[in-house]
């Protein structure tokens, strides 16, 4: 099993990183690869609509995003993690996330995902939709915890006093790991859910 785990945190040592780090402790007792990326330092733009990748299979922005590609596309999951800025993602992880999701055509069908947010007080949760919605339009079963995917803190170091946010984020990766084996063993024995022809409609007619 392997995991990718994006840090849209412009602070790779913050509280946002203190939550992946409490689901990388059992990701490792688990026997789960994992592959940290810090994305929230990096400057990246936002997708511009061009469907360039379309045809030729990468964004045309060379950066960041081209390079999750091949890593989004060997992986089981995808843990993405941010900060909350006035009750929403930081702005650079949307943009990556935008860019990856449009640019990589390749099937992302039962890949787990799980998003986490990390807040001094509130927007956690319009935060945790956000982020989401990422996953529920790819075909990608969402892992859950026992509380919603939320650490609180606001000065570094902060998020270690929140035990049952820590808690969380430990459970959060107990239930990932046993989503992403069940389905390895289900598509062993039954193969992916059958395709249909996909079916594109518009409010013009």
């Amino acid at each position: 099993m392997k995991v990718l785990m994006l840090n849209g945190s412009p602070r790779a040592n913050g509280n946002t990183a203190t939550a992946l780090e409490e689901m990388c402790k059992v990701f490792a007792e688990e026997g789960v690869e994992v592959e940290l990326v810090q994305v929230g330092n990096q400057p990246v733009r936002g997708c511009n609509g061009c469907s360039r990748c379309k045809v030729t299979g990468k964004c045309v922005f060379d950066d960041v995003v081209n390079e999750l590609a091949g890593k989004l596309k060997e992986a089981d999951g995808l843990v993405v993690a941010s900060p909350v800025y006035f009750a929403s993602a930081n702005a650079t992880l949307i943009a990556v996330l935008d860019r990856l999701f449009y640019s990589t055509g390749f099937d992302k069908t039962m890949k787990v995902g799980a998003s986490v947010v990390c807040a001094r007080r509130g927007g956690c949760s319009a935060t945790f939709d956000e982020l989401n919605k990422y996953f529920t339009i790819n075909s990608m079963p969402v892992a859950s915890s026992q509380y919603w995917n939320s650490i609180h803190g606001r000065e570094p170091g902060d998020a270690l006093e929140d035990g049952e946010g820590r808690q969380t984020m430990r459970t959060l990766a107990r239930n990932m790991t046993f989503l992403m084996k069940s389905i390895a063993l289900g598509k062993a024995q039954f193969g992916l859910p059958k395709k249909e022809e996909r079916v594109h409609t518009h409010f013009v007619r």
